[in-house]
């Protein structure tokens, strides 16, 4: 009886990955019966695996993980990469001839032309005769080699390989415009936070001194918390964090901000739990709200009300930032947010919506809702998963 149920367990183990087998190779015949079809199929696929370690730009460690990939497209003995300094990495038969790889490329990169070598080797058995090598330039700049190894550097070859440089180029701009993506998103930043600190600092301390004598405990309390507010935004790693972090720190700047205008500052959140994991860009709801502070509030007569919800929506989260405070006429607005005028004196809503823009496209900046005397609502639409959006 052991035996048989021994026996019943190994055949199912052993049906499974046979059934597995059977849907791989029919999904391969799938994605094409013909020979250039699947030929096409292998070369996007090699291409593809290639693409990724090239988008940190020309490096070492990029150009080491590529180059398989990339002398499969080439379908060459071996292959080099250079940068305008020193070899990256040679990888293929013939491995003695790497420390001459740079050499090889020198021309190349001194002129940006096509180079086609006549390769020294003692060595009969080794396949690297000849070779072909390419400029990798970005921005019109040569700034490396690829170098192709073979026994002979055919037209096809040469074709092949100015070919696979062209894409490697288009990698390596890809590479620049996340650079510059980055870099910008990080002086937009800084320039939000000179935005913002100097006000808030100043309010923030004052009404803390004022509790200094007259309840100290409570001026501990909020000091506390002035403490964690600008610790957070002076932060200096990533782009991004949790939707539960940003408001975790908008809710200690109303902390700060109730205990300087009191029970004149009145406040609802309507949070769902399932959106607190979102990743979204720093600061991209906190100047929301003290935009609808200093601007809905500081200036009205009585109390002031501020809404914040954040809700799930399938595929989607959706915020708004509400007060009722003096509003704006909506072609001002219309023209902060288009750059034509700046936003005077406070958080500009148009950093935001261009960090917004910049992130997830178009169609996610900010929608405003504002008359003159009725208010203002911000609503922002944020995907719960987009590609390069991460808070780790």
């Amino acid at each position: 009886m052991e035996y048989l149920v021994g026996s019943a367990v190994v055949a199912v183990v052993v049906g499974v990955p046979s059934f597995v087998l059977w849907r791989v190779m029919r999904g391969r015949r799938e994605l094409g019966t013909s020979p250039a079809e699947r030929a096409t199929f292998e070369t996007l696929h090699t291409a593809s695996l290639a693409g990724p370690p090239l988008r940190a730009g020309l490096t070492a460690d990029g150009a080491e993980r590529a180059s398989r990939h990339l002398r499969a497209l080439l379908g060459s003995a071996a292959l080099a990469i250079t940068d305008g300094e020193r070899l990256l990495v040679y990888d293929g038969a013939g491995e003695h001839h790497a420390a001459e790889a740079y050499e090889h490329a020198a021309a190349t990169l001194k002129d940006g032309r096509t180079q086609v070598l006549t390769i020294d080797c003692d060595l009969l058995e080794c396949p690297v005769r000849q070779a072909v090598v390419v400029p990798l330039t970005t921005d019109d700049r040569v700034v490396g080699a690829l170098a192709a190894y073979g026994q002979s550097a055919s037209a096809g070859l040469v074709r092949a390989a100015e070919e696979v440089a062209g894409w490697v180029d288009s990698q390596l701009e890809l590479a620049e415009l996340d650079r510059s993506r980055t870099l910008l998103m990080e002086a937009e930043v800084r320039a939000l936070r000179a935005q913002i600190s100097p006000h808030f600092i100043y309010n923030s301390l004052t009404t803390i001194a004022s509790f200094v004598r007259t309840d100290p405990e409570r001026a501990r309390e909020l000091l506390l918390e002035f403490a964690d507010f600008t610790r957070y935004s002076f932060r200096r790693h990533g782009e991004f964090t949790t939707l539960a972090e940003e408001l975790r720190s908008i809710d200690r700047y109303l902390i700060l901000e109730r205990a300087r205008f009191g029970d004149q500052l009145q406040m609802t959140l309507r949070i769902a739990p399932e959106v607190l994991p979102v990743a979204v860009p720093f600061l991209c709801l906190q100047p929301l709200v003290e935009n609808a502070v200093r601007h809905g509030l500081e200036s009205k007569n009585g109390v002031g009300r501020i809404a914040i919800i954040a809700e799930d929506a399938g595929a989607e989260c959706r915020i708004s930032v509400e007060d009722d405070g003096l509003g704006m006429d909506p072609e001002r607005l219309r023209r902060i947010l288009a750059g034509e005028i700046p936003s005077a004196g406070g958080v500009g809503l148009a950093n935001v919506d261009e960090r917004l823009r910049q992130v997830y496209g178009d169609e996610y900046g900010l929608v405003v809702e504002t008359a003159p005397g009725a208010g203002t609502k911000v609503n922002v639409r944020l995907p719960k998963y987009h590609p390069g959006v991460s808070a780790r």
